[in-house]
């Protein structure tokens, strides 16, 4: 029979409100709204009082969790590890392979959440991924390993303070020089699940773009996002005659084979974070070229 838990708030999980802590302590297992009932009826206790949902809860404080069956279809994905490609003792950095969600949701069982939850199982605070990725679009992507460490890399996502470096192959020759300006406005639209970026009008987008290898058909760029507006590179490059290559939203004849759209490298900090693409063929990307596109992080 399931049994009242009381737990202890650690040091990596304070500062966070009741309702996140509840959340991330049951990975899942109990719907939010259920969670949220539990707060309000006094189901959950914190040093044995009540508390609002948003309330914010701190290191050795013991909280009361109410007996509960785990929900139906909310086991902990084993379809697969992810390759960490940095780690200290606040952040780690996953390289995500393309073609897998940053995120679940509905009919989405397997995602980086949901691997890194099977991954560290046992920590005290489950990694948590501080920006995402598009499905399709594979390279580094930062998590937090405290909830200070989550709220500073939160900060530094939305001031600006995390520059990042992709590297994409686009159709046709890219002839512009080195640290080209792209500037446009980008607004969504279209239903849920739908949705698509166009130019014209909504919010500003910038990126710098240096050329890397460069043909007839076909060329490989390095881009230093300054926003981060969603879809943002591979429309902004789209609408320039140089789709990504492998998009078949915004590409029209560039749906071939996977999207070659790659996130290289971060700094943060003192970090900077490299992540080679595992490209093979004709698509390899050569040492020379890593090293100038590294360049942008740092103009």
């Amino acid at each position: 029979m399931p049994e009242t838990q009381f737990v202890v708030v650690t040091r990596a999980e304070s500062g966070q409100k009741l309702l996140q802590f509840l959340e991330r302590r049951l990975t899942g297992d109990v719907p939010r709204s259920a969670i949220q009932k539990w707060i309000r009826t006094g189901q959950v206790r914190v040093d044995k009082g009540r508390k609002k949902p948003f309330d914010r809860i701190e290191s050795g404080q013991t909280v009361r969790i109410p007996p509960y069956s785990p929900g139906q279809g909310k086991t902990v994905s084993e379809a697969g590890e992810l390759a960490i490609a940095y780690e200290d003792d606040t952040i780690l950095a996953v390289a995500k392979p393309a073609g897998l969600a940053a995120h679940g949701g509905d009919g989405v069982d397997d995602s980086v959440t949901a691997r890194l939850r099977a991954m560290y199982r046992d920590a005290d605070f489950m990694p948590t991924l501080a920006h995402r990725l598009d499905r399709d679009t594979s390279g580094l992507l930062l998590a937090a390993k405290s909830y200070e460490s989550l709220r500073e890399l939160n900060d530094l996502f939305a001031g600006n303070g995390v520059a990042k470096v992709y590297l994409a192959w686009v159709d046709g020759r890219w002839n512009e020089p080195d640290g080209t300006l792209l500037e446009d406005v980008l607004e969504k639209c279209g239903a849920p699940g739908r949705e698509r970026v166009r130019t014209g009008s909504g919010k500003t987008a910038l990126a710098r773009v240096a050329g890397l290898i460069s043909s007839k058909d076909r060329s490989l760029v390095a881009v230093r996002l300054l926003t981060g507006r969603t879809h943002q590179i591979r429309v902004q490059l789209a609408s320039r005659g140089h789709a990504v290559i492998g998009d078949g939203k915004y590409g029209k004849g560039s749906s071939r084979g996977p999207m070659r759209l790659h996130c290289y490298a971060l700094r943060t900090g003192d970090r900077t974070i490299r992540l080679a693409p595992v490209w093979s063929g004709g698509w390899t990307v050569d040492r020379e070229a890593l090293q100038k596109a590294l360049g942008l992080l740092f103009d």
